[in-house]
């Protein structure tokens, strides 16, 4: 099996299948290699149990009670909570037709297995995809830069940010941080519709990277969160570079075609960092904590600065 020391526990089979004997069966043959078998009777329990366990192979039936097994497919594939390099196999009741095989592949899985499974190969060949995976995995555990938008990650952003830190700090300069979340507009009945979600994140993405200077720090704090740590900008600026966002925004959500994209934003900014007695991390959080004050603010106070409580 896969190297153990890439893991600190078994790797994870989601296997998505109606029929409590076939499942049974690849229990059977994969258990004694060392693999965790997690089961989903339906499309709806694998698309859950795979967003919620974060497995290392996925393996799904395409004769499912409630979704077609290869639509389960594509959409695991285009979902950003599971991993681009998670492999997803496709099993079948049928024979295995080469046009089958060409569908699946089309959907996005890796392989088609067939109904009937070799004891010997199969433990092999999920070896094979697995250690890919854990490749993939440490990989991009070890790079700067968010998979999904290209901007940095938390750990890239924390480095730059140490460094853009350090230049103010020499050159006596202003330095602020603000983090920004996408809003779904009011009027729109899909706030809880996890597309309509990742439509938002990708035109705030986007439109950050259009909206930055060569000279800040943009990268991406969780699933909808993203910060910009920009050196020689004070308050004043923050503000300004909020608004120029918000009108990307807007402008891109004109043609009719998308809803409406607001922001919350919340920051943290100083006039000489010199004279700052705190770690760029620190601002980090707190412009974090104004943020989520402006989104939780029913007035539309919709950009907020960071405030120290008093004791």
């Amino acid at each position: 099996m896969p190297d153990r020391a890439l893991r600190s526990h078994p790797p994870l089979v989601v296997i998505a299948n109606s029929q409590e004997w076939h499942t049974r069966s690849l229990e059977s043959i994969l258990g004694p290699h060392g693999y965790a078998v997690l089961k989903a009777y339906t499309g709806k329990q694998a698309l859950d149990r795979a967003r919620g366990a974060q497995p290392d192979i996925i393996i799904v039936d395409t004769d499912l009670p409630d979704l077609d097994g290869l639509e389960v497919v594509r959409m695991l594939r285009h979902d950003p909570q599971i991993s681009e390099s998670t492999p997803i196999l496709v099993t079948s009741p049928g024979h295995p037709t080469r046009q089958k095989r060409l569908d699946a592949l089309r959907a996005g899985a890796w392989d088609y297995l067939g109904s009937s499974y070799d004891g010997e190969e199969l433990p092999l060949r999920l070896d094979a995809y697995v250690r890919a995976k854990f490749d993939a995995d440490r990989a991009r555990e070890e790079s700067l830069l968010d998979r999904i938008t290209g901007l940095y990650n938390i750990r890239g952003l924390a480095r730059r940010a140490r460094e853009l830190g350090s230049q103010a700090f020499r050159h006596e300069e202003p330095f602020a941080c603000i983090v920004f979340a996408p809003l779904l507009d009011a009027a729109s009945d899909a706030a809880s519709d996890e597309i309509a979600i990742r439509e938002a994140v990708e035109r705030l993405a986007r439109a950050l990277r259009e909206s930055g200077r060569v000279s800040d720090a943009i990268g991406r704090l969780g699933p909808t969160e993203f910060a910009v740590v920009a050196q020689g900008t004070d308050g004043e600026g923050v503000v300004r570079m909020a608004e120029r966002l918000q009108k990307l925004l807007d402008a891109d959500g004109g043609n009719g075609n998308s809803s409406r994209v607001r922001v919350a934003a919340g920051y943290d900014a100083v006039a000489n960092y010199h004279d700052a007695p705190i770690e760029p991390s620190d601002m980090l959080v707190r412009a974090t904590m104004a943020m989520r004050l402006s989104r939780s603010d029913d007035g539309g106070q919709w950009i907020r600065k960071f405030e120290a409580r008093a004791n």
